[in-house]
């Protein structure tokens, strides 16, 4: 137990310090890849989303963080074209919210915890059928299938039913599916929900390898480590964005030690939950 702790502690510092290093060259790349402007979504009068306004930049990973209920959910789906917005503005991968919703799909990716693989595919069928979803050729799937599987060290189980494989290969694999096509984003949906912290940590490893190729990460969690990890944070709050930085400049101006404080100080006051 104690040995976890330590790892987890170093993992901590060594991911503080890639973060200041990435954040550095963002600050100088500052290209825009989803823009927001008044975002919001009503249902009936419930409000889901309330005027969000932010911007995330091209290869940053960005953490969308709030409590069951805070909007999140709601914000994600109208970003990746499948909600339409009640009224504000919004362009992803420079493409309009509005009109160009199947733009959008054809250049982002996206994982989900419920749902991102068929479990009664093998390994190979299912990147074969989501490569050929987004548009591979069949020289690029056959190409890029030989080159995924060996990366992820899944040779002997490629043709293996995927219902088959431990968790933390199902997450891997289904990240690795969610950006076969290279997308300028992916939108990742608590993607490390009941994996153990060694996994957490490669899959983290893979979202690096994602970034420095310059695909932007826009990622959910529950996991206040993993907020760390993360470029810039914004954590919504009853449908509002009440906090948007990167997490040494949140832990500063709440005066917290870790991001799970912060949290903590800003979701408390929440008046409404799933």
């Amino acid at each position: 137990m104690e040995e976890n702790k330590n790892y987890n502690k170093e993992l901590s510092t060594v991911n503080s310090q890639f973060s200041i290093e990435r954040n550095s060259q963002l600050s100088i790349e500052k290209e825009v890849v989803i823009k927001t402007d008044k975002l919001t979504k009503r249902f009936g009068d419930f409000i889901a989303t309330n005027e969000v306004t932010f911007d995330v930049y091209a290869g940053e990973i960005f953490g969308f963080l709030g409590a069951n209920g805070a909007g999140k959910t709601t914000a994600m789906k109208m970003l990746c074209g499948l909600s339409t917005p009640s009224s504000g503005d919004a362009t992803i991968a420079g493409f309009d919210i509005y009109k160009q919703t199947e733009q959008i799909k054809k250049n982002i990716g996206y994982m989900s915890q419920k749902f991102s693989l068929y479990e009664d595919l093998t390994v190979i069928e299912n990147i074969q059928f989501f490569g050929g979803i987004y548009g591979l050729s069949n020289k690029q799937l056959k190409e890029k299938s030989n080159e995924l599987i060996e990366k992820l060290g899944l040779q002997n189980e490629a043709k293996k039913l995927v219902g088959s494989l431990p968790l933390g290969w199902k997450q891997k694999l289904a990240f690795s599916v969610a950006v076969f096509h290279e997308p300028k984003i992916v939108f990742l949906d608590e993607p490390t929900g009941g994996v153990d912290p060694i996994t957490r940590r490669q899959f983290w490893d893979l979202i690096y390898e994602a970034a420095d190729r310059g695909i932007t990460v826009f990622v959910t969690t529950h996991y206040m480590d993993e907020a760390e990890y993360c470029n810039r944070i914004s954590i919504m709050v009853d449908g509002v964005i009440e906090a948007l930085d990167t997490p040494a400049n949140l832990k500063q101006k709440f005066s917290a030690t870790s991001m799970d404080e912060v949290f903590y100080k800003l979701a408390r006051g929440a008046k409404r939950s799933e």
